[in-house]
């Protein structure tokens, strides 16, 4: 290779130590410097291709260099595929959680906490209605909550293990001459709140909910909106029960996640992920949780596939892999069996037998992240959230200021009854006012003038039927109330 035609690949292989081996690709009567795999021909990258963007960069990385050019590419088998693609990566990027998050007041991110989410007063309504969700179900299906100190001293993260596997991932500090950690995960807490006081056989399974806040440090350039943070709230909870309950157990989990992904219309497939090579335990009680989780799952049905590896260094997991509104998969929900915890902690109960046993812990979590859950609904949604999730479900508009009182008056009815509201009294055009409400995609609209003032109804437009016309206040607010209270999902039938 001549350093005249290629100095860029002469200098990195100068630069490679001592007896590191190399590789080149040769094509016709041109030798490229290649790390491989490739392909014996370019052609068989696929018929269809397009060019997506340029960019500038820096020879390896440094403004004392050379500004480079990088372009972007993608290839697909067939023009279909590739048209299909295109469609989707445009989708996406109107759907961006980032951009849309800033034009409907839910969140913002600063560079004096760079992957620390601030939440905006709308942004605060949407994600209280999902934990308030969260709290519902879960009382339904025998949960308690808790919740545990955000920092916790180095001997207890090292009796858990995260000290050891973990600890690169920690935020860290010193208190009164000792380390201390804060918690990238709740499960340690939730360990310490189990041994707080003797249990008995017929105290499992004890399910212990937490929406506990974690941090873990990410690399800044890993950094994404709220799919890719430092902190956020996790809806942990872990279970403890006996060997007999597992199976019951790890089926009961995966039917509440089955009912929060079926209320978004998310479909999902399932993976079960094996011992990775961290691990810790012994190769009988992996064993015992693999197919602890296998047969949990081949009772309901699912159809999944094995992950190897893939597993915490605890123990196997179930992962759902949701699918959004444009065909993306996300991982949010997972279900996790440790034995090892329950071990390194000495946690006990008291059997029928009257003997000390060691009670079995799961791991789970539903949304996952609230904030990436939250980010994924924006992009689902593209921001128009179904009406009891959106964080104004009313606007008021009256049509012009001599029919401001009116319209405060309804506003009042709305927000006595518990509905989300806001009136629009800027002495601007109806027209205008309306364009706003749908920007910000506002499920219902309500449109007062003179002849709504005189018969004390008012006018509705909707996201989901456009003009839906006059109706009575009292009536079309019991309908709303019933709307919200149910969760329906009504789809919006014309783009914004």
């Amino acid at each position: 290779m001549k350093e005249k035609e290629e100095p860029y690949k002469v200098e990195l292989i100068e630069d490679l130590p001592e007896g590191e081996e190399i590789s080149f690709y040769e094509q016709g009567e041109f030798t490229d410097l290649c790390a491989g795999p490739h392909l014996m021909n370019t052609r068989d990258v696929g018929k269809a291709y397009k060019l997506t963007s340029i960019a500038g960069a820096y020879w390896r990385g440094s403004e004392k260099n050379k500004m480079l050019t990088r372009i972007y590419a993608t290839a697909f088998g067939k023009k279909e595929e590739l048209d299909a693609y295109i469609t989707m990566m445009e989708e996406a990027k109107k759907r961006d959680h980032r951009k849309l998050g800033r034009e409907l007041g839910l969140f913002m991110m600063h560079d004096a906490g760079p992957g620390f989410p601030f939440f905006l007063p709308k942004g605060m309504v949407l994600k209280n209605t999902l934990l308030e969700y969260w709290r519902e179900i879960h009382k339904k299906a025998g949960y308690v909550e808790i919740s545990t100190p955000i920092i916790l001293n180095r001997s207890l993260w090292e009796t858990s293990g995260h000290w050891d596997h973990y600890k690169n991932n920690m935020y860290t500090t010193v208190i009164d001459d000792q380390d201390y950690a804060i918690k990238p995960m709740n499960c340690p807490g939730g360990v310490l709140v189990y041994a707080s006081e003797p249990r008995s056989y017929r105290d499992l399974p004890l399910r212990m909910g937490e929406l506990g806040l974690v941090h873990r440090h990410e690399k800044s350039g890993q950094l994404h909106g709220l799919m890719r943070v430092r902190c956020f709230t996790q809806d942990d909870a872990h279970i403890f029960m006996t060997p007999e309950q597992i199976k019951d157990e790890i089926m009961g989990v995966a039917r509440l996640i089955n009912e929060v992904y079926s209320l978004f219309g998310f479909k999902y497939h399932v993976e079960l992920s094996t011992r990775p090579e961290d691990s810790m335990g012994s190769d009988e009680d992996w064993e015992m949780a693999t197919e602890g989780l296998r047969s949990a799952l081949d009772a309901l049905g699912l159809d999944y596939v094995v992950n190897e590896g893939d597993g915490a260094f605890y123990g196997p997991k179930i992962d759902f892999h949701l699918v959004d509104a444009i065909g993306r998969t996300w991982q949010c929900g997972t279900i996790q069996l440790d034995f090892q915890l329950p071990q390194r902690f000495e946690l006990e109960y008291q059997g029928a037998d009257g003997e000390k046993h060691r009670p079995i812990m799961i791991h789970r979590v539903a949304f996952g992240s609230i904030e990436r859950f939250i980010g994924i609904l924006i992009e689902h949604f593209a921001g128009a959230f179904p009406t009891w999730l959106a964080p104004v479900q009313v606007k008021v508009l009256p049509i012009s200021d001599k029919f401001e009182e009116y319209a405060k008056a309804v506003t009042k009815q709305f927000d006595d009854a518990g509905i989300r509201v806001e009136m629009d009294g800027r002495s601007e055009k109806i027209g205008y006012k309306i364009r706003e409400a749908q920007m910000q995609k506002i499920p219902y609209m309500v449109i007062v003038g003179q002849k709504e003032a005189d018969e004390g109804v008012i006018s509705v437009r909707s996201r989901f039927a456009g003009d839906e016309g006059q109706k009575d206040t009292a009536e079309f607010i019991a309908a709303l109330k019933e709307e919200i209270a149910s969760r329906a999902m009504r789809e919006t039938v014309k783009a914004e």
